[in-house]
């Protein structure tokens, strides 16, 4: 049988969500502090909206997006390049068996539903919406 990645069927279980959010929160105020002395992230305001946990609760998976949306791309690979100086600073706030990993990925969300509104009130899908239709 094999492994499902991910969440099921029915999402993710109160655990991961439970757990995520609690990483979350821990990370936002890690990084709220100033804890990082890197170049790349000096000056840069971090929001982390949600973490995502993995079904064995081993990989975080945490949406980041720096005030702006500027320069994503650079903060997240400074985020990933001390990833584990930040796991290791969670830990130390959290009392589990097992302190996950930490991957870092900018969080898109909102350009895409951005993206998906303008398409939709674009005047081709509006005209398109507006052909009646034909009964067969």
């Amino acid at each position: 049988m094999a492994k499902h990645r991910g969440h099921g069927e029915k999402g993710p279980s109160q655990r991961q969500l439970r757990v995520g959010e609690t990483v979350r929160k821990e990370l936002s105020d890690i990084l709220t502090r100033g804890a990082l002395n890197d170049p790349a992230l000096s000056g840069a305001i971090i929001t982390v909206p949600e973490v995502r946990m993995t079904p064995d609760l081993r990989l975080a998976t945490c949406l980041i997006m720096p005030l702006g949306g500027a320069d994503g791309d650079k903060v997240t690979t400074a985020l990933n390049r001390h990833a584990k100086f930040l796991r290791g600073q969670v830990s130390r706030r959290l009392t589990m068996k097992y302190m996950p990993d930490l991957r870092f990925v900018l969080d898109t969300r909102f350009d895409d539903d951005d993206r998906i509104g303008s398409l939709l009130h674009s005047p081709d899908v509006a005209r398109d919406l507006d052909k009646p239709e034909s009964s067969d």
